[in-house]
Parts: structure tokens; C-alpha cells; sequence
């Protein structure tokens, strides 16, 4: 059986790895397909370092993204509670219903800070009064805010 050459991946490849990962693969693999269209350089000592210290800046880069994160959740939590103020019809229920958009820009004009509409989760709310909304900051991270729906 022939021995396995170990390469590091420039590109993501599915079922092989992510960019910067070291693999071992077939030597044909290699020196056939990987190599010659760019898709991954022979792991060298230079290489590895190069790899090792991309990695801990990376690594550095989502650390801080948490912190911000974090004080983005703190700064949120802090205000609580968000009005929107929406056109009333017959028994308190409201005309459409509140989107994450019109959440995202009530927040933009309280703390001027923008959140993606996307990170927003919203029960539905056909009502005017208080619902609970999340948004997801970071994969670990969370906000839970009030959202108070009025009559305009």
C-alpha cells in the first residue's frame, strides 16, 4: 500500500477539510489533482507555521467577535423593552403583523447599533401588547429583549 502525503488544504473541499487544515491524502490525489488546480500545497515546517499562526489569529478574531457580542447582548438586556407602534383594528388586533425588520430598525433607533434582521426570532403578534423576542448574536450568544406593541 502506498504511503499517505500530507498537504494543507487552500480551499475548502468537501469530505477532505476546510482551508488551513492539514490532510493526509493519497499520493496520486495529490500530486494528480490538489496540486495542480491549487487546491492544496505539500505540508513543509514553513507551511505548518504559516497554517498554526493563521489559526491563532483566527482563533483571536472570534474571541473578540464574543466580546462584542457580549456587550451588544448587556447593551440590549439594559434598554429591555422596544415600542412599535402599529394601526389597531377591532378587539385590540393590529393590521399585518410586527416583522423582524420594523424590530431591527425600533433597535437601530434606540441604541444605534444595527442588527440583521435575519438574527431576529419573533413569535407571531397580531395583538397589540408584550411579547418576548431573541437575537442571536453570536452562535453563543443570545439577547432577549421586550417587545411592546401600541396603538398608533
Amino acid at each position: 500500500m502506498a504511503k499517505r502525503v500530507q498537504v494543507v488544504l487552500r480551499q475548502d473541499i468537501s469530505k477532505l477539510g476546510r482551508n488551513g487544515d492539514l490532510v493526509e491524502v493519497a499520493p496520486g490525489y495529490a500530486r494528480n489533482y490538489l496540486l495542480p488546480k491549487s487546491l492544496a500545497v505539500r505540508a513543509t515546517p514553513g507551511i505548518l507555521k504559516q497554517v498554526e499562526r493563521r489559526r491563532e489569529e483566527e482563533r483571536q478574531r472570534q474571541i473578540e467577535q464574543k466580546q462584542e457580542a457580549q456587550a451588544s447582548k448587556t447593551a440590549l438586556e439594559t434598554i429591555g423593552r422596544f415600542t412599535i407602534a402599529k394601526q389597531m383594528g377591532e378587539n385590540e388586533a393590529i393590521f399585518g403583523t410586527v416583522t423582524a425588520a420594523e424590530l431591527a430598525e425600533a433597535i437601530q433607533a434606540a441604541t444605534n447599533k444595527e442588527i440583521d434582521r435575519r438574527v431576529i426570532t419573533l413569535p407571531d403578534i397580531n395583538h397589540i401588547g408584550f411579547y418576548k423576542a431573541e437575537i442571536k448574536l453570536h452562535p453563543e450568544v443570545t439577547a432577549e429583549i421586550e417587545v411592546h406593541v401600541v396603538p398608533s
